[in-house]
């Protein structure tokens, strides 16, 4: 069974999403790093760059597949985390340490839509 933290939202795409005032982090799920298998390569886009809810942003490459990243909020990149970049399998290590961009939020409304830690887990299994 995979790891669902209560404290944060999720995407149907299997993005988390921590909520700090107007700060969302943002990375993939433990059952996204478990379906995928060894993660090998990370894209991220870097600080600057703008968003838009629901549309990829990176991409994560594993020995099985290649999956696109979705946006689960619009906002500005003011953060990468370029470990997951330079070390990708730390996704697989622990997948809530290992974020990927902080976001600054343009519209809170994009929360509103976020899926609970309950509704994901429905999703999941």
């Amino acid at each position: 069974m995979s790891l669902i933290p209560e404290t944060l939202k999720y995407t149907k795409e299997h993005e988390w999403a921590k909520i700090e005032g107007n700060v969302v982090t943002i990375g993939i799920t433990d059952f996204a790093q478990s379906s995928l298998g060894d993660i090998v390569f990370v894209e991220l886009p870097a600080p600057g760059a703008t968003l838009t809810k629901g549309k990829t942003f990176g991409v994560v490459e594993s020995i099985k597949s290649v999956s696109d990243l979705y946006a689960p909020i619009s906002g500005k990149v003011i953060a990468r985390n370029d470990n997951v970049i330079s070390t990708p399998e730390s996704l697989n290590q622990d997948a809530y340490q290992s974020w990927m961009l902080k976001i600054e939020m343009q519209n809170p409304a994009d929360t509103a839509e976020l899926l609970s830690a309950a509704d994901y887990t429905k999703i999941c299994h």
